[in-house]
């Protein structure tokens, strides 16, 4: 550790943007639970997510500015680093799930693509609440906590999308299937951020727990 680190205290900072960037991963995921219940005005539904990742994308340039600016950070910068990435892809696949609904033309969402939406949205609510225990670090355990069940909604995710391919093999229009596969993987694929993100933050409870 250098002299100007034992000096300079870590920067707070970086937990506001944390919390924020989660919070914003959360409401994306829940506007897309709400949309895939409520399957109208897709465009501008899509407009309104991809202005929260563009929030989201703001917020990940300022932590990595700031890294590269060598602003200590409370924790490792590369667990920072790959803390605000994680929480970044998970945004991405949100907004892309949505997308892909919008370009394919789909007409109507269906029992997977809710189930799907349901597990990611309630994964970035365990998500959220970890990021923020992470300014106290006073109990370690809730982090863990919140992490276990993140990947066992990542077990159920997979689960759903078993069903869902089940289902829809058995569709005879080509094209469907190629829509929807891609439509069901998206949605998939951000719950398999979400426990890259829950990854990221147990490694941080284990590392830097008081005890």
């Amino acid at each position: 550790m250098s002299l100007k680190d034992l000096i300079l205290p870590p920067d707070k900072v970086y937990f506001d943007l944390l919390e924020q960037q989660a919070a914003i991963v959360t409401e994306a995921a829940r506007q897309l639970l709400d949309l895939t219940k409520n399957y109208t005005n897709i465009r501008e539904k899509h407009e309104e997510i991809d202005a929260l990742e563009q929030k989201g994308d703001q917020i990940t340039h300022e932590i990595h500015e700031r890294l590269n600016k060598k602003i200590r950070p409370p924790y490792d910068t590369d667990e920072i680093s790959r803390l605000a990435s994680t929480l970044d892809e998970v945004l991405d696949y949100i907004d892309g799930s949505i997308e892909r609904m919008l370009y394919y033309g789909i007409q109507s969402s269906d029992r997977h693509m809710i189930e799907l939406a349901k597990l990611t949205h309630l994964s970035t609510i365990e998500i959220e609440a970890a990021v923020k225990s992470l300014r106290s670090m006073e109990d370690p355990r809730f982090i863990e906590e919140r992490c276990i069940e993140v990947n066992r909604l990542e077990n159920l995710a997979d689960d759903e999308l078993s069903k869902a391919m089940v289902e829809l093999f058995k569709t005879e229009n080509t094209l469907t299937i190629i829509k929807l596969k891609d439509v069901y993987d998206y949605l998939e694929l951000a719950t398999d951020y979400c426990e890259d993100v829950a990854d990221v933050l147990s490694d941080i409870a284990i590392r830097h727990s008081p005890g």
